[in-house]
Order: structure tokens, then sequence, then C-alpha cells
């Protein structure tokens, strides 16, 4: 490969990381050089989805970190990381956890599900989704302190990049259960996209695994994140034949809680 192709590769890797970013955080778009009225093509772009969890952890793991060496109790350091990572994403993969868990509770058919989940009110389905991910996140990653700073921050790390190739994956396994909607509008990825989303969050994971918790623990959370995965892609095609942007964002929660109660588990 010539300076010229691997410069435009760069060029490209970070066009996709920054459109990636731009969609699924907070950070605004023009900051990021991405314009604020183009919609993103995540067709293949959806890749660079593995790279925003890195960020989404780094910033999760410092908080926890900073706040476990201020002397505040495990559950509290846990209970602000999980604050800094909400904050980043905006609680986008939050919403659609609770507004899929009130149309796949809530609804007798397909039809019904889905405007279910596209009413803004949050039921009483969704709520508890809500407390038990919040409860679970926070007591496993107190549970991981004890281990110090590298297991916990790597656990966390592996997990965010992890949950978002998991993303990518069920949006190529699926076709949109409507044809409108943030998540269709902004292109299906290619079936090889979502197995580069996959490799890339393997290797992190394995990595994350070897500096941190070690390679078993890694290897067990990948495999549970990857069963909980297609287990819930199963539900979504029984439940409403397809995926929308709300089972996008609740395939994130799951398979991210999944992977660190493996982690905890085996550690």
């Amino acid at each position: 490969m010539t300076d010229d192709s691997y410069r435009t590769a760069i060029r490209t890797s970070l066009s996709e990381l920054a459109a990636a970013t731009a969609f699924l955080t907070r950070l605004p778009a023009a900051r990021l050089g991405v314009a604020a009225e183009r919609r993103p093509d995540f067709t293949i772009a959806a890749r660079a989805f593995p790279g925003v969890g890195l960020i989404v952890g780094i910033v999760g793991a410092l908080a926890l970190l900073i706040a476990s060496a201020l002397g505040l109790p495990t559950i509290a350091a846990a209970a602000l990381s999980l604050a800094a990572t909400i904050a980043l994403t905006g609680a986008l993969h939050e919403d659609g956890l609770a507004d899929t868990a009130d149309g796949f509770g809530g609804g007798t058919t397909a039809t019904r599900k889905l405007e279910i989940m596209r009413d803004s009110r949050i039921g009483t389905f969704g709520g508890v989704a809500l407390v038990l991910s919040l409860l679970l996140r926070a007591s496993l990653l107190a549970a991981l302190l004890p281990y110090g700073a590298w297991p916990v921050a790597t656990a966390l790390i592996g997990a965010e990049i992890v949950s978002r190739a998991a993303i990518v994956q069920l949006w190529a396994a699926l076709p949109p259960a409507r044809f409108e909607g943030l998540a269709s509008a902004t292109g299906r990825p290619s079936r090889d996209t979502g197995l580069t989303a996959i490799g890339i969050a393997i290797l992190a994971a394995l990595i994350c695994g070897a500096i941190g918790t070690g390679i078993f623990p890694a290897v067990v959370a990948l495999a549970v994140a990857g069963v909980a995965g297609y287990a819930f892609q199963k539900l979504c095609a029984w439940q409403i034949a397809g995926q929308t942007g709300d089972t996008l964002g609740a395939v994130q929660q799951i398979t991210l809680i999944t992977y660190l109660m493996a982690i905890v588990a085996s550690s």
C-alpha cells in the first residue's frame, strides 16, 4: 500500500469515527467536522461504532477511578461513572431499552408494539427495565473496583466496545421493522460492515482482557454477550419482524450488562 493509500485510509477511518461519534453521543457534530444537516451513511461507516464505545468507556472508567480515588464508596463511584457515560450519550441507549421493554411487554401485535415504542411516554415495563439496567451496571462496576484500577477500567472499556458492535450486528442482521425513523434513514450496515465491527470488538476485548481482567474472563464475556445479543435478535424477529432504533439501543444495554456479568462471575 502506498503512502497516499495509507493517508486516504486514515482520513476515511477518522471521518467514519467522527460521524459515528456525532450519531451516538451528545458531542457537537460541528466540532467533530460533521455537517449537522447532513445525514450520515452507515452502510459502511457503522464499523466505527466500536471506536465510539472506546471513547465512552474511557470517559466512564476515568469517572469511576477518580471517584474511587477521592474515597467515595464503591457504589457511589459506580453511579458517577454511569452518570458520566449517560451524559455523554444523552441516555440514547437507555431510552431505546425503555421503549423496547414497553413495546414488547405491552403490545399484543407487531403493529401495536411499534406504536407503543414510538410513544415518548415511559410505561411500567420501561421503568422497570431502566431501574434494572442502572442497578445491575452500578453493582457490577462496584464489584470490580476491589480488584484494582486496571481490571475495572478495562472491563468497562471492553463492555462499551463490544456493546457498540452488537448494535451494528443487529442492525445488519434484521430488516427495518418500519421504514421511517433515524435508524432506517441513515442506511442499513452491510453484512461485511457487521463482521468488521465484530472483529474489531473481539480484538479490543482480548486486548482489554490481557491488560486487566485476564484472557479467560474476556473470552467468557465475549461468548456470553454474543449469546445474549443473538437471543435478543431472535426476540426482535419474533416480536416485530425486524429492528428499530429502539431495539438497537436495547441490544447495547443488554450486551453491556451481560458482558460485565460474565467478567465479574469469571474473575
